[in-house]
């Protein structure tokens, strides 16, 4: 049985194959995707939003527009991995529906319309539009079936500090305004993201569909070198929300770390921090052929 869900996304080249993968497996019923600055601007993530929506023929899925800023903090730029466009060149055709604006009442509307722990939320991106959720709608939030997330290092170095992963450094505030919430949530950090990573012949065998002609185009783009792409961080969010028994999961206690210096973001395990569920490893062959199976 499908899953209702919601993506919460800041596209970007990980993210548009993570929303693919959503839309080609026939494995999720996406009723919305909001969007948020991150990656890059919000103008322009939302743009990517419904333009791969045009591109799957999916133009009835609504493209709702939120956060453009951070909380309390300016916002990072990612362009130097993502390109300006945020897709580094990859052409898609232009939405064909304009989006609407108010994702954080949109979500609120659409989660208090439908039974409670009927949706579960996909996010992609920084939590700035759940954290405003939780704040300004604390009862529509709590009707949120899984909030899985991609964001946070347990053990491994971090990729926007030193032990700070990108999408909770660019808003601390709304991680920790999550994890307090008492929402179920499943974190996907880069412990387990940068284990999953695709090589050349394995971009190729995708070419089997438009799907797969887009997806291997977007991967392609984010080769880090010529062996291999970057970790392909979002489309794991995907792969635990439908086959969650490719990840092992352990139960921490969490705080954030809130300062002002590199640091900002920092997952740290505390006997006072919110309980979480983290996944910490994956069966890597398994997660790719699983991505590649939409794309057959």
């Amino acid at each position: 049985m499908t899953r209702r869900v919601i993506i919460d996304t800041d596209p970007g080249l990980d993210d548009a194959v993570a929303i693919l993968f959503a839309l080609a497996s026939g494995l999720f019923d996406v009723i919305g995707v909001t969007t948020l600055a991150g990656n890059i601007g919000l103008e322009r993530t939302t743009a990517n939003a419904g333009a791969l929506l045009t591109a799957m023929g999916r133009s009835d899925i609504p493209v709702i527009s939120g956060a453009a800023t951070a909380m309390l903090r300016d916002n990072i730029d990612a362009s130097v991995i993502h390109g300006d466009d945020g897709l580094r060149g990859v052409t898609l055709p232009e939405a064909l529906m304009s989006p609407q604006s108010g994702a954080v009442d949109w979500l609120a509307r659409t989660l208090t319309d439908a039974p409670s722990g009927s949706i579960d939320i996909l996010a992609l991106g920084p939590l700035t539009n759940m954290a405003q959720l939780v704040t300004h709608h604390p009862a529509a939030a709590e009707r949120i079936g899984h909030l899985i997330v991609m964001g946070g290092t347990i053990h491994e170095p971090g990729n926007a500090g030193p032990m700070a992963e990108f999408n909770f450094a660019f808003d601390p505030e709304a991680v920790s305004t999550v994890l307090r919430s008492g929402i179920k949530t499943t974190i996907v950090p880069l412990d387990v993201t940068r284990r999953v990573r695709a090589d050349r012949p394995y971009v190729k065998a995708l070419r089997q569909t438009p799907a797969g002609d887009i997806a291997a185009n977007l991967i392609t783009a984010y080769l880090q070198d010529d062996r291999q792409s970057r970790p392909l961080h979002d489309p794991c969010v995907m792969l635990l929300a439908v086959a969650p028994g490719l990840f092992e999961v352990e139960r921490f206690c969490l705080g954030v770390d809130l300062a002002l210096d590199a640091d900002a973001g920092r997952l740290r395990l505390s006997e006072t921090g919110s309980p979480v569920n983290v996944a910490m490893r994956v069966d890597v062959e398994g997660a790719l052929a699983l991505l590649a199976s939409a794309f057959d």
